[in-house]
């Protein structure tokens, strides 16, 4: 493989996981709107949105299947138009079961979009030897925070979801279906820690679920974090710290950026720190940010709160799917794939479990809960690789290629 190929082959993944969180942003913004839209009452409607992460879970398993064959990028290649088309089909319908079929499908394809993606990514940064996969998860950060203020102007200026999400599509799935003529895999490059023979990392053998169940914690423990922030912090300001609506908002906002702003310095701490270090950091930052949303006295601190969330989060997920790659080398597609399957358990679980807890004892007091489980990553962030695993700063693994 060539270099230029590999940095095309990058390039073209970092615009695929941008595309995709402007997708994303463009429909968990535009929920009550799509509720409206289809008449689904308060009670059927997390029928509707658990629906999307479960039928997701089911495509990143099935996908662990399907890319022995044809590999991740062949997936991708497809997977990637058929969630934006799925996305103009939510805006299109009118019935209550268009709603259902277009939801069930924009779930099964992101299933088999992100377990593909993150295949692609967890390949490309081992044959270039060192850290990039923040990188593309800062462009999907990127992208969440565009697809959000697309989603601003819709609702402000009362567009239709369709009218709202036709012109999107039309841009970017010519991106896409161009940019996919260049998605590399980057095949059997350096790894962090080299196995033995027989061992689990070794290619061709299995994926003992022990090795891999630290890091199906830390994911999920991640995703709780997340969607804490995503479905509870303008309530959480408004409600419990007594902001105004307007000022409810920034807090989401804030998180976003500091989100991508950990994304794009974080592959430099990588380099420079080592994997466990920067894991470590990250999930004590999130701990930090939980602990001042819980106490804070007003609604500026509980912002900062988020706003510190945001750093610490950022790393985790990025880093969980690298760890994967090179805990099992050789079989990395089957454990990122089955990795991917707790991104939705994390989802499915934090925001029903935060409501509960709040509703039963106290909102304040259920921030503690993702705060803790956060600070559980400390523990497994051996996980993460030996400290030598930086990929750069001097402390690179022997490449196969040099690229750029």
């Amino acid at each position: 493989m060539t270099d230029a190929r590999l940095r095309r082959g990058r390039g073209s993944l970092a615009v695929s996981f941008f595309v995709q969180g402007v997708t994303f942003a463009l429909l968990v913004t535009r929920i009550p709107a799509i509720q409206d839209q289809y008449g689904i009452s308060d009670g059927l409607l997390p029928a509707f949105l658990a629906a999307v992460p479960i039928l997701a879970g089911v495509a990143s398993v099935m996908t662990e299947k399907v890319v022995v064959r044809v590999g991740p990028a062949v997936v991708l290649r497809w997977a990637q138009p058929f969630v934006l088309l799925a996305l103009l089909a939510v805006g299109m319908g009118s019935e209550l079961w268009h709603a259902a079929v277009a939801l069930g499908l924009f779930g099964l394809a992101v299933g088999a979009l992100d377990a593909s993606m993150n295949m692609l990514g967890v390949s490309l940064q081992r044959a270039y030897g060192r850290s990039i996969m923040l990188g593309f998860h800062a462009s999907y950060s990127l992208g969440g925070i565009a697809g959000a203020s697309l989603a601003w102007v819709g609702a402000h200026w009362h567009l239709s979801l369709f009218v709202s999400y036709l012109p999107v599509v039309a841009v970017l799935l010519p991106v896409v279906i161009v940019g996919s003529r260049w998605y590399a895999a980057g095949g059997d490059g350096p790894v962090a820690e080299p196995t033995e023979p027989g061992q689990p990392g070794e290619k061709g053998r299995g994926i003992p679920f022990r090795l891999l169940l630290p890091l199906c914690l830390v994911m999920t423990f991640a995703y709780i974090g997340d969607s804490t922030v995503s479905n509870w912090s303008a309530k959480y300001l408004q409600d419990v710290l007594g902001s105004s609506e307007e000022l409810a908002t920034v807090p989401y906002n804030a998180y976003m950026v500091t989100t991508l702003l950990g994304r794009t310095v974080g592959d430099f701490g990588v380099r420079r720190l080592g994997a466990v270090a920067v894991v470590r950091g990250g999930a004590v930052l999130a701990a930090v940010g939980f602990g001042l949303v819980a106490l804070s006295p007003g609604a500026w601190v509980g912002i900062a709160g988020f706003t510190v969330l945001g750093l610490g989060l950022s790393v985790l997920v990025p880093q969980t799917f690298a760890a994967a790659g090179r805990l099992f080398p050789g079989n990395s597609d089957a454990a990122v794939a089955r990795l991917n399957v707790f991104n939705y358990v994390g989802f499915l679980i934090g925001s029903p479990l935060v409501g509960a807890l709040g509703d039963a004892w106290s909102y304040r007091w259920a921030m503690l809960v993702p705060m803790l489980l956060v600070l559980v990553t400390v523990v497994y962030a051996t996980s993460f690789g030996a400290r030598g695993a930086r990929y750069g700063g001097g402390h690179e693994q022997p490449r196969t290629v040099d690229v750029g």
